[in-house]
């Protein structure tokens, strides 16, 4: 393709690594837990307090703030042409229950930097630029993952999700209000709208960067995957006296399950991915039968006829197992493998190399915002290194100079992609 703009070039150059560092420390600090990890849940107070945060860089650097009805906050540097579709950049706040500094809270600060380079430089776009820090994209405390992208993206309805609750028998409804009602000072709009790119910068989650001695890489697309719920009821009884044969022991039928669900997806190639994360057991008491236990299925491949026949056969193979207990299965997300627009692919490309910074291709193998984005414009994604591939785990670590190349990436991508 074309070279890019000179604009472009000095929107990178002014990137400040110690800023952006800076930045991820504060973040760091809200929900901190030993081991230099965060435990910062979705529309919980501590998300309120990062919110916070937020807005007030945004507030110092001028950029207007709007939350739609799903918690979507959105940070918007205007452009010569108020009417023009906005190239859109972020991610999210959320963690995981023992998660990393990184994942998701770099792609948020990273456009807020790409922004801030672009103000530093002088340099105006055409088309207005958003960052936004999407609503629940983990998915840790209320499930499924990628939940305000989904609404934004028209997949799903804020209404879809009220009841949905969390461990703690807290209702999303409520928690949402309560959030909503923290950011009185962000503009409020619906979810949707016009968008005419958008590109997240992210953390690999994986070790093929740090393996090739790579900085940066130009997302193709991202794997299919199949979550549900799988809800198994029995009978309680006393673990001393009711004899093994005559039991309705729910968990001992959920272990049958997951060892089954597990035979399934065997893979010889180690492409498929399978996960049992949450198991809910009642009374979870030591000298009690399980009366019910509640237990998630996460299934992911890059091919969807793969994806399709592991999706379809959960419900049967759990079935097949529930012997005396009852069981009940639900979907809780289905999303087919994401090939990104091979333009934006081609420019992160180019701008990574305009900069000096060798890149490869790869897919990703986690959910991201940006499959939902996929859905409504020209999208790609940005990745930068993380330490031995470690994600989800307070050990996640990336280097100063890796997170800076790929702020650098994103404010020249983004400033070729507002001034078209």
């Amino acid at each position: 393709m074309a070279a890019l703009r000179e604009d472009s070039l000095a929107a990178a150059a002014a990137v400040d690594e110690r800023r952006l560092c800076d930045r991820l420390d504060a973040m760091a600090r809200i929900g901190a837990i030993p081991g230099q990890g965060v435990n910062r849940p979705a529309l919980s107070p501590q998300d309120i307090e990062a919110r916070a945060l937020l807005l007030s860089w945004a507030r110092e650097l001028g950029l207007a703030a709007s939350v739609d009805s799903i918690g979507n906050l959105f940070l918007r540097r205007e452009g010569l042409d108020p009417s023009a579709d906005p190239v859109m950049t972020g991610s999210h706040m959320d963690s995981q229950p023992k998660g990393g500094r990184f994942d998701g809270i770099y792609g948020v600060l990273a456009g807020l930097e790409a922004l801030e380079a672009m103000a530093a430089a002088g340099v105006r776009t055409r088309a207005p630029v958003e960052v936004v820090a999407w609503t629940n994209e983990e998915g840790g405390r209320f499930p499924p993952c990628t939940m305000g992208s989904m609404v934004f993206a028209g997949a799903r309805t804020v209404e879809d999700f009220a009841d949905v609750r969390d461990n703690a028998g807290i209702r999303l409804g409520d928690a949402l209000a309560q959030t909503l009602a923290a950011t009185p000072d962000a503009m409020r709009r619906p979810p949707g709208g016009r968008v005419g790119a958008y590109v997240e910068a992210h953390i690999e989650q994986g070790p093929v960067l740090e393996s090739a001695a790579l900085q940066i890489g130009a997302v193709t697309g991202i794997q299919g995957m199949r979550w549900f719920n799988v809800e198994v009821s029995g009978e309680s009884a006393h673990a001393g006296t009711a004899p093994v044969s005559l039991r309705r022991d729910a968990l001992r039928q959920a272990v049958a399950m997951i060892g089954a669900l597990r035979e399934l997806t065997a893979d010889p190639a180690d492409v498929t991915r399978f996960t049992v994360g949450r198991m809910l057991v009642t009374p979870n008491s030591p000298n009690s039968v399980p009366s019910h236990v509640l237990f998630s299925v996460d299934i992911r491949h890059p091919d969807a006829a793969a994806i399709a026949r592991l999706g379809e056969a959960v419900e049967q193979t759990c079935r097949a197992l529930a012997g005396t207990c009852e069981v009940t299965v639900t979907p809780t997300l289905h999303d087919d493998p994401t090939a990104f627009d091979p333009a934006i692919v081609t420019l992160v490309e180019a701008a990574s190399g305009a900069i000096g910074l060798p890149s490869m291709r790869l897919p990703s193998g986690a959910s991201h915002d940006a499959m939902y984005m996929n859905r409504l414009c020209p999208t790609g994604m940005i990745f930068v290194p993380c330490e031995r591939g470690i994600s989800h785990n307070e050990a996640e670590n990336a280097k100063p100079a890796d997170l800076a190349a790929g702020a650098r990436v994103l404010a020249a991508t983004l400033a070729e992609l507002a001034n078209r």
